[in-house]
């Protein structure tokens, strides 16, 4: 059997491994088919890309966007847009900005705590154009503020904590529409942990594609229920770990494998999007 993680972050992100690494790490647990969908860049994808061809594993191109629909946040991953898009670069550029004044705003809130985080340590442990919350935590950690990443969040960085800046996010049905125009499929992150189900007719109705049923911290219960929601709506499933390295002191890499049948139906919807855009043009 054939099995695929379809949701992985690298440095160039929140994560810790670079895709090189990340490439190594999934081979080694016996993976065929990868994504990279770091948040709000595919700067890592050509990497990844080459680092799969190398030791002849399958790549799909992907990015975590955050966005809002009814006025609640949530996570869409974009599977097979192409890179080379103006647009899409450029609506990424703009939320990669956005997170760098989160930061900002965040480490001024922190100061106001009287916990005082040099910018050059955050640009130190940043060193990617698209940073997050995780980055800041291992800051608190590295100024002894903080024991571990799960502290940062639940004292400092979550919603409803003192150090928390909301961040603007992009129009759920843009960015869909954004996705498909640039020639891949939109499909709801974690829907078990976002607990957001009485969203998902709506977002069928602005062209999402499919679901990720398969999660690190689904239940099997929860898994079974987002699969017949998946039926239901006649929506893709997909899966992954949502490996952010080391971040929590463990990869998870491989933890989630997705079989090969999902893969397949995942792969001939992007080549369908992608042959309606160049019959377009």
């Amino acid at each position: 059997m054939m099995y695929a993680d379809l949701h992985l972050h690298t440095n160039y992100s929140d994560g810790t491994f670079t895709p090189q690494e990340l490439v190594a790490r999934a081979f080694d647990a016996g993976l065929q088919t990868l994504s990279l969908t770091d948040h709000d860049t595919m700067e890592g994808c050509q990497e990844m890309l080459d680092a799969c061809a190398k030791v002849g594993l399958t790549f799909i191109t992907g990015c975590e966007f955050t966005v809002e629909f009814e006025d609640q946040e949530l996570h869409l991953l974009g599977y097979g847009m192409r890179l080379e898009n103006p647009e899409l670069q450029s609506t990424l550029s703009y939320y990669q900005s956005v997170r760098r004044e989160r930061i900002i705003r965040m480490t001024e809130r922190l100061a106001g705590l009287g916990i005082r985080i040099l910018p050059e340590k955050v640009v130190e442990i940043v060193q990617c154009n698209s940073p997050g919350r995780p980055h800041l935590a291992r800051a608190l950690i590295a100024g002894g503020h903080c024991t571990s990443i799960d502290d940062a969040f639940a004292n400092y960085l979550k919603k409803g904590k003192p150090a928390w800046v909301a961040k603007p996010k992009l129009n759920a049905e843009k960015a869909i529409d954004l996705i498909h125009r640039t020639g891949g499929v939109a499909v709801l992150a974690h829907p078990g942990i976002t607990r957001k189900d009485e969203l998902i007719a709506g977002l069928v109705s602005v062209g999402m594609d499919g679901l990720e049923c398969f999660y690190i911290r689904h239940s099997t219960p929860m898994t079974e229920h987002y699969l017949v929601l998946a039926d239901k709506h006649r929506l893709l499933v997909t899966g992954g770990s949502d490996c952010h390295g080391m971040n929590k002191g463990h990869p998870s890499v491989g933890k989630i494998k997705l079989e090969q049948p999902f893969v397949e139906s995942l792969q001939r919807a992007i080549a369908n999007r992608q042959s309606s855009i160049s019959t377009a043009l």
